[in-house]
């Protein structure tokens, strides 16, 4: 099994998907252990110490002004991991948590957090048993980091609440750490507040939105092209030299797909046939200047995720000239910003793709398709209603278009008085995500059973071999009417497990 090795200086985007996602072990490196042992020192002395240190010795938020005595100290620290562990609602996914926890424990791996090498350890011990604790889809407002989702990991830790088993069942925690031969952890001075304080929520949600977006905006290249070939269109305005005056990289990268896809194409190019037409349509024509744009939002949510991938988030750190300093960053603003970016692009990347399916369904801009590609129009009503459904996921993603991260609402008796909505914004991506993908493969759907109709033109040989892969993949060509909720159930998974981009780089070579 492959292993991921954390050490101080932070983690990558593949570590996060190999632990989240692919079960990959856990270790820490000499170098992380080294420097947990010399921050644990700093915070023991300090401790020692008659003053008051934020998060050593006193309580927390708005309680921060009281001083704890050293017989208090563990009991604080128990307390805010039980309190702070108040989120309600469903659980959220596994692979989330397990991005969670792996996050929360590179903060801790950089030894500016003051947690002993033993709770790190405790920490990847849960990962590697395949133990993911039951946390909840309310609870965090994405500032002092995600607190409620990260307590519940940290409560798990403590052998109290609730936690998935590799099995897939809900035990007590104490349980799973015991069949498991895990101790669980005694927590001092500091380790509490150490555990619940970071973006680790909402970063490692962007960071599998990204990997899921990378597949879907290639996929969208691949669906846009069909659609294109299907209604005729030209695919001289995906030239090179047209994009290259406007050098956004994403844009040409999407018309380079599209043109990749097309080669050889004996559908295109058809537009002065019967009815003469002197440009396509905006969603045909201008399918890689947003497509393009999404690209390009991308790129710089990576930017923003690969510095946070980087960064201990944690109040108060651990700094290597031994002051404990408080500090802000854990508010969530950076993350959240390009979470609600990324949602925005979402919905419009759908939207235009609905247009598209609309415009393959409609006998008056179809250039000679029959009504909503039905076999015997009006007897059979083709794919009128797989539009209706993508038009409902086009209106959910809009509304999740909207931005968490322009809300806030104070906490804390107005300590914590601004928040960054980061969780919250990272929730609602990874819908749009999901309902994104389902866009996609109606588009396939319709634009393949479009190309196939098309009697006499020959399809470019990339086109033919996703057509060829969609319908050994039990999908159904053009017909009379039939169920059609297992086709698009077949359809979407085509789309979301690669399928669609293997069948189409067999011929293209990799898509940009």
């Amino acid at each position: 099994m492959h292993t991921v090795v954390v050490g101080t200086a932070g983690v990558t985007a593949s570590d996060v998907l190999a632990v989240a996602r692919g079960g990959a072990r856990v270790e820490l490196s000499e170098e992380a252990v080294a420097a947990l042992a010399a921050a644990r020192e700093i915070v023991d002395a300090l401790a020692a110490k008659p003053d008051p240190v934020y998060g050593v010795s006193t309580g927390f938020g708005a309680l921060a002004t009281r001083h704890i005595s050293p017989e208090l100290r563990a009991q604080l620290q128990r307390n805010i991991v039980r309190s702070h562990a108040a989120g309600m609602g469903p659980a959220v996914e596994r692979e989330v948590v397990r991005a969670l926890m792996f996050l929360r424990l590179k903060t801790v791996c950089s030894g500016h957090t003051g947690v002993r090498p033993e709770v790190a350890q405790t920490m990847a011990d849960l990962l590697n048993a395949g133990i993911t604790p039951v946390v909840h889809e309310y609870g965090s407002l994405g500032c002092s980091g995600d607190l409620a989702p990260l307590s519940h990991c940290a409560l798990a830790l403590m052998g109290e609440g609730d936690a998935e088993g590799p099995d897939g069942v809900v035990r007590p925690a104490a349980e799973l750490l015991a069949a498991h031969g895990i101790q669980p952890v005694e927590l001092r001075e500091k380790e509490g507040l150490a555990l619940l304080n970071g973006t680790d929520g909402m970063l490692g949600m962007l960071v599998m939105a990204l990997a899921d977006l990378d597949t879907l905006y290639r996929s969208a290249d691949v669906t846009a092209a069909l659609s294109l070939e299907a209604l005729l269109g030209t695919d001289r305005v995906l030239a090179p030299e047209l994009h290259a005056i406007r050098p956004h990289p994403g844009q040409a990268a999407s018309a380079a797909n599209m043109l990749a896809v097309l080669k050889g194409s004996g559908l295109t190019g058809h537009h002065q046939d019967d009815a003469p037409r002197v440009q396509d349509a905006y969603s045909v024509r201008c399918a890689p200047q947003v497509a393009g744009a999404g690209r390009d939002t991308m790129t710089h949510a990576r930017l923003v995720a690969d510095r946070e991938l980087a960064s201990a988030v944690d109040n108060p750190v651990v700094l290597p000239d031994g002051r404990v300093e408080s500090n802000g960053n854990f508010h969530g603003a950076p993350v959240a910003y390009v979470l609600d970016f990324l949602a925005i692009a979402a919905a419009d990347l759908g939207s235009i793709a609905e247009r598209r399916t609309d415009r393959l369904l409609d006998k008056n801009r179809s250039h000679g398709l029959p009504p909503f590609l039905a076999d015997d129009a009006g007897v059979d009503s083709g794919l009128m209603i797989a539009q209706y459904t993508q038009a409902a996921l086009v209106s959910e993603l809009k509304r999740l278009a909207v931005p968490a991260s322009a809300d806030s609402i104070p906490s804390s008796a107005m300590q914590e008085d601004h928040v960054s909505m980061g969780w919250s914004g990272a929730r609602k991506l990874r819908t749009a995500v999901d309902n994104l993908t389902r866009v996609i493969a109606i588009e396939l759907y319709a634009a393949t059973r479009a190309v196939e109709l098309r009697e006499g033109l020959t399809p470019a040989p990339a086109s033919r071999a996703v057509i060829d892969a969609l319908r050994e993949a039990g999908v159904q060509g053009p017909g009379p009417d039939r169920f059609l909720a297992p086709d698009l159930a077949a359809a979407d998974a085509f789309v979301r497990d690669g399928r669609l981009l293997a069948a189409v780089e067999k011929v293209t070579g990799p898509l940009r």
